[in-house]
């Protein structure tokens, strides 16, 4: 019987030690998003767009000597590249969330086999990042910021940005690095109509805010051969959460601040309200409410919503 349990203890011991191998590294947090950067071709007509019609604060930008930064709160901003001779269609030049460690994200990134890791960089302010490229191409930066406050802008429309969103022509693709790789969770999907899928949402790893796959191409709404650079404005958006539609949208009227172009306030299929705004180079950002006020189409919700 000793030689018994003897044997038991040693079997435990060595299943205990193979778990330990076995157990999966921790990822850094990745905990929300930073900024969305855009192009522009007329950097003052962009910057009447995000100071006046936004009420966002102009910063410098550590990242480009020619770049605008537009906060929104102490911590989320979006950022203004200029065009110049740029041909591309698309305005979009990166996305960035925030993680809790930028340079053991990168490590962490590097280990798995992640290519095209850019150096980490630093600011005098303090911040902390690094870039990547997404299986699509889409550059992709993670920050660190140099402050855990968020306080919002004064005077902003609203001091949080709860999603980003741009074109996706392959989604397994993308899932494979966001879901898999980074652990997304997901959130929502939808589509004009039943037999599609238009929208796939989902939430970082640690925290509630989102990504949205605008998809393009076969299941989906949108030809491929339709998309120009007016529809890449809207699929290449960012979404700023409001607590009341209402009272934001008549802010904008009452102090004459709606962009030239303009749409809604609507019912979206996820049941929250929404408005656009665009930029003067066809940017599209979004103004949601938090909350669903209604039952969502095509599918539940998934994860919680953001709370503010």
């Amino acid at each position: 019987m000793a030689m018994v349990g003897r044997v038991v203890a040693l079997g435990l011991t060595a299943a205990t030690m193979l778990g330990a191998i076995a157990a999966p590294e921790p990822r850094p947090a990745i905990n929300g998003i930073s900024h969305l950067a855009v192009y522009a071709r007329d950097l003052a007509k962009a910057d009447h767009f995000y100071t006046h019609v936004l009420g966002a604060k102009k910063g410098m930008d550590p990242e480009h000597p020619g770049g605008v930064r537009y906060y929104l709160s102490s911590r989320q901003f979006v950022e203004i590249l200029p065009a110049g001779t740029r041909r591309n269609p698309s305005m979009l030049a990166h996305v960035a969330y925030t993680t809790s460690d930028a340079p053991a994200l990168r490590a962490w990134l590097k280990r798995r086999g992640q290519a095209e890791l850019g150096p980490i960089r630093r600011a005098t302010a303090g911040d902390i990042w690094f870039a990547t490229v997404d299986p699509e191409g889409n550059e992709v930066q993670f920050v660190q910021p140099a402050s855990d406050v968020d306080t919002p802008v004064p005077g902003s429309i609203s001091g949080r940005i709860i999603h980003v969103g741009h074109a996706v022509r392959d989604r397994a693709k993308q899932d494979g690095f966001y879901r898999q790789l980074l652990g997304f969770r997901p959130y929502w999907f939808g589509a004009f109509k039943p037999d599609k899928v238009d929208w796939v949402s989902q939430q970082t790893p640690d925290s509630r805010d989102w990504l949205e796959y605008m998809m393009i191409g076969p299941g989906s709404d949108v030809a491929e051969d339709k998309v120009d650079a007016r529809q890449l404005g809207v699929l290449n958006h960012l979404s700023l959460g409001v607590a009341n539609m209402q009272a934001a949208v008549t802010t904008l009227y009452r102090e004459d601040r709606l962009s030239p172009r303009h749409d809604g306030p609507q019912m979206g299929l996820d049941g929250k309200w929404q408005a656009n705004l665009y930029d003067p180079d066809g940017t599209r950002v979004e103004l949601m409410e938090f909350e669903p006020v209604t039952k969502p189409c095509c599918s539940p919700f998934t994860a919680e919503s953001p709370d503010r």
